[in-house]
């Protein structure tokens, strides 16, 4: 079902914009959701099976990521349909001509997502003036190559080590979608001891329960291989990384990945969502009673949106790491003690922290929708 009235409710969506231009065989979908603490921020996602349903998820999870990392921002996204691994210069022919037709859709921010980076932004900055996540050479914090989200992850696992029965140290990790939060994830733990040993992207998984060297991975995808290509281990189906040995499981890739019919296959201790909407919550609900730790999605994967807001506002990389540090580690600190403490999921703690805050900005708006 593709029909985002079913989700709609108090918050949002705001507005929907469908954008077609068939002499550019162009099609796209923003989804403003709620604008209550400030103009939306969300990534601008291109492939050819997304979809108005998707967009609307996304938006909703970037209400409640802005919304519990305390940023002046509401939540959106945006989706173009199309091989992201396109032509050059035909994929900036699109997103240059979806940017200018939402040109005066000021309540919407465009940043990086699957399928788009700092260049992208830089057409969209030069198109319509309203962009984040831009490559340094015209004032951007590229989030992507210095690793925001994946710096934020790393955090939040941190933390959480306060309410799991294993240490950091010696912790085997297992990431699904080796690319720009999976990567810097890996790395930052790597530098606390953990030990990759697997790992997956769009053609295959690797595996070595003796320890996959990171940064030889990161060079390895960095020259256009895939994590199969690593020569010591081995090479498995993309969805066998779901039956991989760990403490530690991060998905960082498309949505759902975790699901009702996979979830009982999952081995891991701990998971740390890298990706937006990797999990239903059937999944969640049911690790959760089977003892494994979820960390929400909008909580531990913040630090892109918030490095991105406060490259907007005018701040250093060396402030946006700060800030991303301590605002990750408070909310994952919060979200699991409340929890705890009220015997709920994680994501149920999450949400009602997120939409109180939310909610009390509504208050001072004048149209409620919003």
């Amino acid at each position: 079902m593709d029909d985002i009235f079913a989700i709609a409710d108090e918050l949002g969506p705001a507005k929907v914009i469908h954008v077609y231009q068939p002499a550019l065989g162009l099609k796209g979908v923003l989804v403003v959701d709620n604008v209550a603490t400030g103009p939306s921020i969300g990534g601008l996602r291109m492939a050819e099976d997304v979809s108005v349903m998707e967009c609307a998820r996304l938006a909703r999870a970037m209400t409640l990521k802005n919304a519990a990392a305390g940023l002046p921002h509401g939540g959106g996204k945006s989706v173009l349909f199309g091989d992201p691994k396109m032509d050059r210069a035909r994929k900036e022919q699109l997103i240059r001509a979806f940017a200018f037709a939402l040109r005066n859709e000021q309540d919407y921010i465009f940043g990086p997502d699957m399928g788009t980076n700092e260049e992208c932004m830089a057409w969209i900055k030069d198109e319509v003036g309203r962009a984040v996540g831009l490559p340094c050479e015209i004032g951007g914090i590229p989030l992507d190559r210095i690793g925001a989200t994946g710096w934020g992850l790393f955090h939040a696992i941190d933390v959480a080590m306060n309410y799991c029965d294993f240490a950091l140290n010696g912790a085997r990790l297992v990431i699904q979608g080796f690319g720009a939060v999976g990567k810097h994830a890996a790395r930052f733990l790597a530098d606390k001891g953990v030990v990759l040993v697997g790992a997956a992207d769009s053609r295959g998984t690797i595996h070595n329960p003796d320890g996959i060297e990171v940064n030889e991975l990161i060079k390895l995808k960095g020259q256009g291989k895939s994590v199969v290509d690593y020569p010591q281990g081995e090479k498995l189906a993309r969805d066998a990384v779901i039956d991989l040995d760990c403490e530690i499981w991060v998905p960082a890739a498309r949505p759902d990945v975790l699901n009702e019919e996979n979830a009982h296959r999952l081995k891991a201790r701990l998971v740390a969502q890298g990706a937006n909407i990797p999990m239903t919550y059937e999944a969640e609900k049911y690790l959760h009673g089977k003892g494994v730790l979820c960390l929400p999605d909008f909580i531990a994967n913040a630090g892109g949106v918030i490095c991105a807001a406060m490259e907007y506002h005018g701040a250093s990389q060396s402030q946006a790491f700060q800030t991303i540090e301590d605002k990750i580690r408070d909310n994952t600190r919060q979200v699991l003690d409340d929890a705890k403490a009220e015997g709920l999921l994680p994501r149920d703690a999450a949400i009602n922290l997120a939409k109180r805050r939310v909610k009390k900005a509504m208050e001072y708006r004048r149209w409620s929708i919003f």
